[in-house]
């Protein structure tokens, strides 16, 4: 694990998984490296609740500066650098997900599809939508811009205290 990566209290890293550079895991992740290696690249978030998960010959791979929504679930896949995967989606083993790509919330991208390199993907099973446009492509920057500074935050002790107003 590089030193300026983040793992949130409550976040579950176990077996062989290497986290590069101001990688942020978040409060409920779970990444089990235990049949197989998972590997996220730099400035990439796994929000709360995420899972990654291998099978036998099946390892994660997680791209750079890669955004991952709340409660999905990467299962033994390849993500490629400045993609942002939609919370609740699910991508299923050998799922390949081209660079500059999309995954829409909630969508479910089926075992073994390719996604070619800057593609928005929506829908049950996950199908091609559009291709990505500039707005997506400002939307995938600033989402792991803003989650590699919320860490620096949380690592700190710096994050506003919710008050409940009672």
């Amino acid at each position: 694990m590089h030193a300026t990566a983040f793992i949130a209290p409550g976040a579950v890293v176990l077996g062989d998984v290497t986290l590069d550079a101001r990688v942020s895991v978040w409060y409920g992740a779970v990444l089990r490296g235990d049949m197989a290696p998972i590997v996220v690249g730099e400035a990439t978030n796994l929000q709360d609740g995420t899972i990654v998960h291998v099978d036998e010959g099946k390892p994660a791979r997680i791209g750079a500066r890669v955004g991952v929504g709340h409660r999905a679930i990467l299962h033994g896949c390849t993500v490629e650098d400045d993609c942002l995967i939609g919370m609740g989606s699910v991508l299923l083993n050998d799922v390949h997900v081209g660079t500059g790509s999309v995954v829409a919330a909630g969508a479910v991208v089926p075992e073994g599809t390719r996604v070619a390199p800057g593609s928005l993907m929506v829908g049950v099973p996950a199908r091609l939508a559009r291709r990505v446009d500039d707005a997506l492509r400002e939307r995938i920057r600033l989402t792991w811009e803003h989650y590699v500074a919320e860490a620096e935050r949380h690592r700190a002790g710096r994050f506003p205290i919710a008050r409940t107003g009672l």
